[in-house]
């Protein structure tokens, strides 16, 4: 036999060593006895470069197929839909497909999971591996079977012409794919129409394993020899560690250790809960420090910060001229948003072990490649020696505090020489986890009768250090190691400009120096807090101009973008639309309701929305319901239907809570809302009804949902309070006390 199943000349399958897999998401009843009690997985030689096949994907020689991906499932569906798409792409049940996420050591770096790219960035690069495969095991299969190509057929993994079949396992087993692959230029898909898996509502994998409790969490992990730490937190950001007892805790079991690097104090304990009473016990004093502004002039604070660049996004004629001509009508407001933290129901929780030099990590960040950076600059490793691996946790929905527990973790673990989990408290993450920072924006606009000649807006957003996503471990800043010194609240400048078409367009954002809190993204960064103040003044302008919300903006698209006029005709088809201007007329008594839209093309190049919210409102208390949301979305091809259903439902979900409900509270020295009692979010009983219209274009590619429908939300909330009210809410949250004194200036 040769070394190569199919000519040498394309050099597409060699003979190699069987790819032995480890995955952390295996079958119920497994995973669990994978973690615990066991050290790091050995992992097979691979290659992880985004441009080798065999970096995506391997066949044993059972014709099992095991996908790595970069992109990690953080409780939204991205496993079940990445197995829909490489089982489709490759003509094998999914039940004969496995994934591996998010391990440094075996899987592409494909990126952190964010920016809603999971399936539009992550899942075509599989796809695209995955057809090259496919290609790649039908020129094989024609050799062995001594066939056309025409003859061939693929079914289950099994190949068969007229004179036999033949395996993937077969073909492939026991040898690996030598194939380059280039995602600038991808390979022919298999026709959407064929696809068995992708357009359809599969169930959710992990959903048997979390409803019955067998699924393995992070917080489930367990590692032999493991001990437990906790951090001392500094009672100000900024406050420097003056003096440590360790005569304190003395008395308490167990201890095996206090660390102290510079401001970074823990201990290490035998059980969580010694390891706990020592951080609580434990004597230290501290410097004081009052850096942060004071909460009440906090916008005060951020239109007074230095100002490190304006970057224009949207420079269309010339505005000014048009504001300045006689006869027109100038309207003008002003937006916040406040500072909002991630609240994960679960505290962040990791585990490290440091050892012959080496760190390996059980993470549930949701960029375990970006962590692995840090983690060997923070301990002046050669990234090679640093492995991290990927569990899912409880959710985060931008960088929460993940990143931040692998590091107290890495500290304790190298203080000790043995495996340490930490396991944060609720205080630890409500008070240390970066934020999403503050958003001021001033608008400005023009009106000549009931056409816009002229749209200006200025949004004070924080800087977004070049090239540079890494949010600062706080473990590695109180210690004094090496550290990333940047500012990362991500791209929160996109969609600034606006979708429509007027003849006179200024958007600009003054990025600022400093921003208080640490700040880092949050769910739909920038583009909740950009779209809101946007699609809050085009509802002031259609108010203004005596016109139906929906028609104003229809008037104003691009004619060619049908898909944004679908989304808009298809939202107002939904919700049964009456065209009329608001506010509602002839609202009367102490509950009233309204009705509000909102629109949005994402980064302005990608996933349609349009949203009509209902809300109830009790002007007595200022009380606000939001009763239902009709949601009209165009993402391109849909992979899974319900999968779709899920992101949007907790998208709208959360983000309500966003805009009635949460603001992160501070002090001059700290975050003060350490608590679910003083960061309240949404409970069952105020969760609105969700009614949806997906529309589905299967030839086309697929692009983000995990972000967008989040971004409509607050402007169509406040544009029902306008309609249900006649008043205009332009400060998140939108708190009882805010409504009724917005209804108190009105009167």
């Amino acid at each position: 036999m040769t070394d190569t199943l199919i000519p040498s000349r394309r050099e597409i399958l060699r003979a190699g060593s069987l790819v032995v897999v480890f995955s952390l998401t295996g079958g119920a009843g497994t995973a669990l006895a994978q973690l615990q009690n066991t050290a790091a997985p050995a992992a097979p030689a691979k290659p992880v470069m985004l441009t080798e096949v065999d970096s995506f994907l391997t066949i044993d020689a059972d014709g099992a197929v095991t996908v790595y991906s970069g992109k990690v499932d953080l409780g939204t569906g991205v496993k079940t839909a990445l197995t829909q798409i490489a089982a489709d792409e490759l003509d094998v049940p999914m039940s004969n497909v496995s994934i591996v996420q998010g391990d440094t050591l075996t899987t592409p770096d494909q990126g952190p999971t964010f920016g809603s790219l999971s399936i539009q960035v992550g899942g075509m690069q599989i796809r695209n591996a995955a057809a090259l495969a496919r290609a790649a095991l039908l020129e094989a299969a024609a050799k062995w079977l001594n066939a056309k190509p025409e003859e061939l057929s693929i079914q289950n993994g099994v190949i068969a012409s007229p004179t036999g079949q033949v395996t993937f396992g077969q073909l492939v087993g026991g040898k690996t794919f030598n194939l380059k692959v280039d995602h600038t230029k991808p390979p022919p898909w298999k026709n959407a129409k064929a696809y068995k898996y992708v357009g359809t509502s599969v169930a959710r994998l992990d959903i048997p394993d979390k409803v019955t409790g067998r699924f393995t969490y992070m917080h489930d992990v367990r590692v032999p020899g493991m001990l437990h730490g906790r951090v001392v937190r500094p009672p100000a950001i900024g406050a420097e560690l003056e003096t440590v007892d360790e005569a304190s805790i003395e008395a308490i079991p167990g201890i095996v250790k206090v660390v102290r690097e510079g401001n970074f104090l823990g201990v290490v304990a035998q059980s969580e809960w010694s390891a706990i009473r020592a951080a609580r016990d434990l004597k230290a004093t501290w410097s004081e420090w009052k850096g942060l502004p004071e909460q009440a002039k906090l916008y005060e604070y951020v239109r007074g910060s230095k100002v490190a660049k304006d970057e224009v996004t949207g420079n269309v004629g010339n505005t000014a001229e048009a504001m300045a001509k006689d006869g027109v009508k100038k309207l003008a407001a002003t937006y916040d948003f406040a500072i909002h933290t991630h609240g994960s129901i679960g505290p962040s929780c990791a585990i490290a072990e440091f050892k012959d030099g080496k760190l390996t990590c059980w993470s549930a960040s949701q960029m375990t490649h970006s962590l692995q950076k840090q983690l060997a600059k923070m301990l002046a490793l050669p990234v090679e020696n640093v492995r991290c691996i990927y569990v899912e946790g409880s959710g985060c929905y931008g960088r929460n505090g993940h990143e931040d527990a692998a590091a107290d973790a890495a500290i304790l673990a190298k203080a000790v020489g043995k495996p340490v989990r930490v396991q944060w408290s609720r205080a630890d993450e409500h008070g240390w986890d970066p934020k999403g920072p503050p958003t001021l924006i001033d608008m400005r606009a023009a009106l000549d009768g009931a056409n816009v000649v002229a749209w200006e807006s200025e949004f004070f957003i924080p800087q977004q250090t070049p090239n540079m996503f890494l949010v600062p471990l706080t473990a590695a800043t109180l210690s004094g190691l090496p550290a990333d010194e940047a500012i990362a609240p991500g791209n929160i400048f996109q969609n600034s400009n606006i979708p429509y078409k007027f003849a006179n367009i200024k958007a600009v954002c003054h990025r600022l120096e400093t921003t208080p809190l640490r700040p880092s993204w949050i769910r739909t960064p920038g583009r909740m807090q950009n779209t809101y103040a946007n699609e809050c003044f085009m509802d002031e302008l259609a108010a203004a101009a005596g016109e139906d919300p929906i028609a104003f903006r229809r008037k104003v698209l691009d004619p060619a973008d049908k898909r944004g006029l679908e989304v808009l005709d298809r939202v107002a088809q939904l919700v049964k639309w009456e065209s009329r201007a608001s506010p509602k007329p002839g609202a009367s008594g102490d509950v009233v309701t309204g009705r509000g839209v909102s629109y949005c093309k994402y980064e302005l190049v990608r996933t349609y929305i349009a949203v009509v919210a209902e809300v109830e409102v009790m002007k007595s208390t200022g009380a606000i319901r939001v009763t239902k949301f009709h949601v009209a979305h165009d993402c391109g091809q849909i992979i899974n239907p319900d999968g779709l259903r899920n992101q949007i439902e907790g998208n709208i979900i959360q983000t309500v809570s966003r805009t009635l409900i949460e603001e992160v509270k501070f002090s001059r020295s700290a975050v003060t809302s350490l608590d679910w009692e003083s960061y309240p979010i949404l409970t069952f009983p105020e969760v609105p009804e969700i009614v949806m219209d997906l529309i589905d274009h299967p030839s086309e590619k697929p692009w983000g949902a995990g972000e967008p429908s989040a971004a409509v939300v607050p402007s169509a909330v406040s544009n029902a309070v306008f309609d249900a009210t006649g008043v205009r809410l332009r400060s998140v949250p939108y708190t009882p006390d805010k409504v009724k004194a917005a209804i108190r200036g009105a009167a």
